[in-house]
């Protein structure tokens, strides 16, 4: 009787061992996502970028794990106008301590994995949401301490004014249009929170199928914020609330838009091929910072295209916003339809732009 419930007693303990560790899927996962943290230490973890009309391609703040850098010298002296302080990587001890901090979740990341043990993994994920979360407010209070602290004998100083940059998101600053986003290691960042929730959440269970999903959501996370942060292309045009970047006119009639979007990824709207056409040739934007241009579709969903895969139709009865009257196409049928009912002539892009 007693061997039996010593066997017993072995069994229920054995099987309580087991369902406190985590399976090999999630262990994978861990071990990956500590690798991502390791390669946030080479990557910019947010960027505010500032846009106004004197700087066409707009100024960039990178902030990496222990260093500031982009157009740190250019801002700092436009800071010195208004009375803010200057910028320097030495300022800030959270440049030096930063990476220490990154590493050491790289490398608990890897020891829970080795482990294996469920209660580290649940420790493991409140710590990391601790940190994300101090960290966010610490951004924030740099950011207000720069944006209010300003010098009371600064050349410019506007009553009431701060210019405390967004946190995350866009707000206006005198002229200066100021966005505050992550770069391609907060993505990284916010990736590796995002895998470890859907580690604490699936830990308890073992199916195969489980397993298939947890590697196909990991999967798609790591490329959305991979992929989110480096691609540049076409943002949709909107009428009525868009404005063209040239003429400043609100964009009327979705046909005849266009775009241009710089290697930086910055996006510049237009409501006529006139318009960016004009933009174009004042070399405001070198020819070799224009990564794209887009026109949009005049038939069907008027979708923004690729400028090398259009055709394009001129002609005066088209009557677009600004006199351009120069109409996109992707289909040489759906061109020669409208061909037939204004009697235009059909031109590629390098006419265009050449003439």
């Amino acid at each position: 009787m007693f061997t039996c419930s010593f066997l017993q007693l072995c069994m229920n303990k054995l099987q309580i061992m087991k369902t406190v560790r985590i399976q090999n899927g999630i262990r994978a996962l861990l071990v990956i996502c500590g690798l991502m943290l390791v390669a946030i230490l080479f990557f910019p973890m947010w960027r505010i970028d500032l846009q106004a009309p004197q700087y066409p391609e707009g100024l960039r703040l990178l902030i990496y794990p222990n260093k500031l850098a982009g157009n740190v010298d250019i801002i700092n002296g436009l800071n010195h106008y208004i009375g803010m302080k200057t910028l320097h990587t030495a300022d800030f001890i959270e440049f030096t301590v930063l990476p220490y901090i990154i590493v050491f979740f790289a490398l608990a990341f890897i020891i829970v994995a080795v482990v294996g043990k469920r209660k580290l993994l649940n420790i493991l994920f409140v710590v990391f949401v601790c940190f994300g979360i101090v960290a966010m407010y610490d951004f924030w209070r740099w950011e207000y301490n720069y944006g209010h602290n300003l010098n009371p004998d600064a050349a410019i100083i506007v009553p009431g004014m701060a210019y405390q940059p967004p946190l995350i998101g866009f707000k206006q600053l005198l002229n200066f249009g100021a966005y505050s986003v992550p770069d391609i290691g907060g993505w990284l960042f916010i990736a590796a929170g995002a895998l470890l929730l859907l580690a604490v959440i699936v830990s308890g269970r073992t199916t195969k199928k489980l397993s298939k999903q947890l590697s196909t959501a990991a999967i798609v996370i790591i490329l959305s914020a991979t992929l989110g942060s480096c691609n540049a292309g076409p943002e949709p045009i909107k009428p009525g609330v868009d404005n063209c970047y040239s003429c400043k006119m609100t964009v009327s009639d979705s046909r005849f838009g266009a775009e241009l979007v710089t290697v930086k990824g910055k996006v510049y709207k237009f409501d006529d091929a006139h318009c960016i056409i004009s933009y174009i040739k004042t070399k405001a934007i070198e020819p070799a910072a224009i990564k794209d241009i887009y026109f949009s579709n005049f038939c069907s969903t008027h979708q923004l295209i690729n400028v090398n895969k259009l055709s394009f139709l001129k002609a005066d009865a088209l009557r677009s916003p600004m006199g351009g009257n120069i109409a996109a196409f992707d289909n040489g049928d759906s061109l020669l339809q409208v061909q037939q009912r204004v009697a235009g002539t059909i031109v590629n892009w390098n006419e265009l732009i050449n003439q």
